[in-house]
């Protein structure tokens, strides 16, 4: 059962709504009580979108006026006309990119078609009730709290449990150790999405932004987790321990504690290069076992290195 809690959201749109209807009552508007009910439909999560709905619920209830009009006027006040003005209506609200105006737009139809004669006063009475109740929305959506903090919460702890893969990987090299329970691969596989989703959210409250440094820092963390997913079978199987694998450990262990959001990618490159000459100057394997350990070995490193390219090409978080 989830924990009763109260939102800004919830709290906008109950000041929103009562806000709009109390405005209508004034202004002295006939159904004044729907202007409420746009308002609700008109506050969304984000300020784009909240302009996006407004405008096509603005835009199909014009259309709808439009319609009422040539339809009841033509063919009569019923609710055979009401179905299939709605037949026609539909797929040109659709067509205009109005779709999410729909539901509200037959609120308009019924009470034009509930008046029995439709008049420009009638008219100008039902744009009132839109205009009050979308304009209350966007006032109410000017205020969007800051997801900053939560941002970096999500960032710091993905940045632990990368550190914490990590370290697995790095007993595994040394030891052999295979009693992790892997609990960190699917956190973290949860914490990217919902911070993606946060950090997405964030550049639709901001009209004059058009990217997000934490979304793009995401994005970057999902690519490498992806590529931290194939590594951790290429370390299972391994089957002996050689010096190779200790080196590999080692700089494992130098890169997990090194984990920010800022941007070290290209000196832990050199490290790898470095690495990997070394390699080559060392004997060759004995012993067909030694071989396929040192094969799986280099494509981790060369894994590895992909894993700092991805990083290499984000400038980094302040």
């Amino acid at each position: 059962m989830k924990q009763f809690r109260i939102g800004y959201r919830t709290i906008k749109t109950a000041l929103g709504t009562a806000a709009a209807i109390s405005l209508a009552q004034l202004f002295g508007l006939q159904n004044f009580p729907s202007a409420g009910i746009i308002a609700i439909l008109c506050i969304q999560v984000t300020k784009k979108k909240s302009l996006q709905s407004s405008w096509a619920r603005f835009l199909a209830c014009s259309i709808a006026i439009i319609f009422s009009f040539a339809f009841f006027e033509l063919f009569g006040y019923s609710p055979l006309v009401i179905g299939l003005m709605l037949l026609l209506f539909i797929p040109v609200a659709v067509m205009a990119k109005a779709k999410e105006g729909i539901v509200t737009s037959s609120v308009i139809i019924l009470h034009l078609y509930a008046s029995n004669h439709i008049t420009l006063p009638l008219i100008l009475n039902e744009l009132a009730l839109i205009a009050t109740g979308i304009g209350v929305a966007l006032i109410m959506n000017l205020y969007m709290p800051s997801v900053d903090r939560r941002l970096e919460t999500y960032q710091k702890k993905i940045e632990a449990n990368f550190a914490s893969i990590f370290c697995q990987m790095e007993l595994y090299l040394l030891e052999g150790d295979n009693q992790w329970d892997g609990k960190e691969i699917t956190e973290t596989a949860s914490l990217i999405h919902e911070a993606k989703t946060l950090a997405f959210r964030d550049v639709e409250n901001h009209f004059l932004r058009n990217e997000n440094l934490y979304y793009h820092y995401f994005r970057m963390r999902e690519k490498q987790f992806e590529l931290i997913e194939r590594l951790l079978p290429l370390i299972s199987n391994l089957s002996v321990t050689v010096e190779q694998g200790e080196m590999i450990a080692d700089f494992i262990k130098d890169l997990r504690e090194h984990i920010h959001p800022g941007n070290t990618a290209h000196m832990f490159l050199r490290k790898l290069h470095d690495m990997k000459a070394s390699f080559q100057e060392m004997e060759l394997p004995k012993t067909r076992e030694e071989f396929e350990t040192r094969a799986s070995l280099l494509h981790l490193v060369r894994e590895l290195e992909q894993y700092l390219v991805m990083k290499s090409y984000f400038k980094g978080l302040k």
